[in-house]
């Protein structure tokens, strides 16, 4: 008979905020499935709602992986690199075609993308490191 683990301090930090970025993403990217970029080119329109369904997915994904977080390895620090990569990619647009209106929405954005990760990483590390000396029984 398997007795299950407990979900540790660090794994409930990183929960949450895999919690958050499913809501993001799922919401985000149905919207912008649906929506699309009407005020653009056809090619444009059929990229973005392409990475809309991949975004949704992400979602999906951070849902799946949230709510098995016991099982989890290198797939939360992959998904907490996603984030980050995608808060460098805001930042790299803010700095070649400036800052959209309202600024502190898309700051808003930008801000969390880039430290959430990092809180992430640092708490799955944290988690994880008892289960990765051997010898020691968790």
């Amino acid at each position: 008979m398997s007795v299950s683990l407990p979900v540790t301090p660090g794994q409930r930090v990183v929960q949450a905020c895999l919690f958050v970025f499913a809501a993001i993403a799922i919401g985000g990217g149905a919207l912008q499935l649906v929506l699309g970029q009407p005020d653009t080119t056809p090619r444009l329109d059929n990229v973005h709602r392409f990475m809309a369904g991949i975004y949704l997915s992400t979602g999906f994904i951070c849902l799946w992986a949230a709510f098995t977080i016991r099982q989890q390895g290198t797939l939360v620090y992959l998904l907490a690199l996603g984030v980050f990569l995608a808060g460098c990619g805001r930042l790299l647009s803010i700095s070649q075609v400036g800052l959209p209106e309202p600024a502190v929405v898309w700051l808003g954005y930008m801000v969390p993308e880039l430290v959430l990760p990092l809180v992430v990483a640092w708490a799955h590390t944290a988690s994880r490191r008892p289960a990765l000396q051997p010898g020691i029984a968790r």
